[in-house]
């Protein structure tokens, strides 16, 4: 149960119901309860007296001091037990006059907060962490910084929240329905619970705490809030591998169908060959450096064939596998994925190859070939300088690839991680590119930002399917890889554990 320490005031009382999305069934003495169809709570031996105050909190909220009415002794005992017990299924209420204004649930194991006393004409605001929605039917207040959730049941408790955008008091919030000290009380809740922000009157505007955290001003909101729900501990969403769809819609297959165009088929190099001239693992590790200077001779198609070949093409595919808790069919590529998944693509826009002409090409991981999606020059070159603008113009690359994700590939699949695993995998795939070019002597570079819409616009995708997230530099050596000395000559160089791998290792390297 969501637990706050708090008294009653007057009209206003605290009382108790369950959460949203809990259903409550019972057959003779026994009860389930069970939250948003997961696995739920059997109790047995249920007497009538307490099935029937079971019954209630399923309809409504039921103050706090009502609960054990009718009650027998041998009940009101029973009773504490019981609550105890579905503590996780009910939600702590503040009604007002009769009527239930707001409803505080916990998301995950939780301490008490306080309810705040807060006075009428004390400046209260939303945190920046706060986040006004629709959900099951009702607007919630949520926030990454605690594990809570309120539940606004009324229209007038929906108004005071929504009113917090800008700073304001419970006298400037009180209205004919709800005033000052009931809209006090509800401010209570939200600052308790670290939904809103309490101040303090100075000579100017209001004075807030949270604007002087060194802590929380380093947080953008989006962050925060993503970090706490792709992740256990805050959060009660259907969280990990819980196929919601299945039997609804159907997966995407392992493999994205084909762009339309005349394929360019690619170089595939010999095992043997690479096998034959490969520096070792260790070489290429310590030898990584991202490079933004290209050789005068452009990389030319077999040495990017042989480079996709060797990070990213499709060994094969397998499946559907119900038995093995795998009902969609997945593929095998060179680098790993959660579930076997692969929902990322790969697009090439190319500036100068040698054997192929520049335009932005689809890789088509099952053939091995390029097909042109876009020969517009003027959105390549668009692509082109945002890639060489990501690396402060220092770059200007032979090649850009463009890193895709088909999301419903995850979402099928994972729920509330499906946006965070496919981050990894870009990741996963950077490293991949990077020790695959470092082992070939190509230059490579993996950027921290691009622009989606322009992508999608010169990819031709719909944004909700499918959409860039990752973007990459590709290039012809220059004639010496550069020198990574700059740090080490400085006078506040200061060596760790063997940096002298690196400069050793350099002559391992083609």
């Amino acid at each position: 149960m969501t637990t706050v320490n708090a008294t009653p005031r007057g009209p206003l009382t605290e009382a108790t119901a369950l959460r949203q999305g809990v259903l409550c069934e019972h057959r003779d003495s026994t009860v389930l309860l069970s939250l948003r169809n997961q696995t739920g709570y059997r109790l047995r031996g249920v007497t009538p007296g307490i099935l029937g105050v079971l019954e209630r909190l399923s309809r409504h909220a039921v103050p706090t001091d009502e609960l054990a009415a009718g009650l027998d002794a041998h009940e009101e005992r029973q009773l504490t037990r019981v609550l105890e017990r579905i503590s996780p299924f009910l939600a702590h209420s503040l009604m007002y006059r009769g009527t239930e204004l707001m409803a505080v649930e916990a998301t995950a194991p939780a301490e008490p907060y306080d309810v705040v006393d807060v006075p009428a004409d004390a400046p209260v605001r939303l945190s920046k962490f706060a986040l006004l929605r629709r959900r099951e039917g009702a607007l919630v207040v949520e926030t990454p910084l605690t594990a809570y959730r309120c539940v606004l049941r009324s229209a007038e408790a929906a108004a005071v929240a929504s009113a917090l955008g800008e700073t304001a008091t419970a006298l400037e919030l009180a209205s004919a329905e709800l005033p000052a000290e009931a809209v006090a009380a509800v401010l209570g809740h939200l600052v308790g619970a670290g939904f809103a922000d309490l101040g303090t009157h100075g000579d100017g505007p209001a004075v807030f705490a949270a604007d002087d955290d060194e802590v929380l001003r380093q947080w953008d909101f989006h962050d925060l809030y993503f970090h706490s729900r792709s992740r256990l501990g805050r959060t009660d969403e259907p969280y990990g591998g819980r196929f919601p769809y299945i039997g609804e819609i159907e997966p995407l297959p392992p493999v994205k169908p084909a762009p339309p165009g005349e394929p360019i088929p690619l170089f595939r190099p010999q095992l043997t060959d690479v096998l034959a001239h490969d520096p070792s693992l260790l070489a290429v590790m310590e030898g990584r450096q991202s490079i933004r200077s290209y050789g005068e001779r452009p990389i030319d198609a077999e040495q990017l064939g042989e480079f996709l070949y060797r990070a990213a093409r499709v060994r094969g595919t397998y499946g559907p596998r119900p038995d093995q808790k795998m009902p969609y069919a997945g593929s095998t590529r060179p680098y790993p994925c959660g579930g076997a998944a692969y929902e990322l693509e790969l697009y090439l826009t190319i500036r100068r190859c040698e054997g192929i002409e520049p335009g932005i090409y689809h890789y088509d991981a099952q053939d091995h070939c390029l097909r042109l999606v876009n020969a517009d020059p003027g959105l390549r070159q668009n692509l082109l300088d945002l890639g060489s603008l990501s690396t402060g113009g220092e770059a200007v690359p032979d090649v850009l690839i463009t890193m895709t994700s088909r999301f419903q590939r995850l979402s099928w699949k994972y729920q509330s991680i499906a946006y965070a695993v496919t981050l990894k995998h870009v990741g996963v795939l950077y490293q991949t590119l990077y020790l695959v070019a470092t082992a070939m002597g190509l230059a490579a570079c993996g950027l921290g930002s691009g622009n989606s819409e322009l992508a999608e616009r010169a990819l031709g995708l719909d944004p909700l399917k499918e959409s860039a997230i990752g973007e990459f530099l590709l290039g012809s050596a220059p004639q010496s890889r550069p020198l990574e000395e700059s740090a080490r000559n400085a006078a506040d160089w200061r060596p760790g554990n063997d940096p002298q791998w690196q400069q050793e290792v350099r002559h391992l390297l083609p």
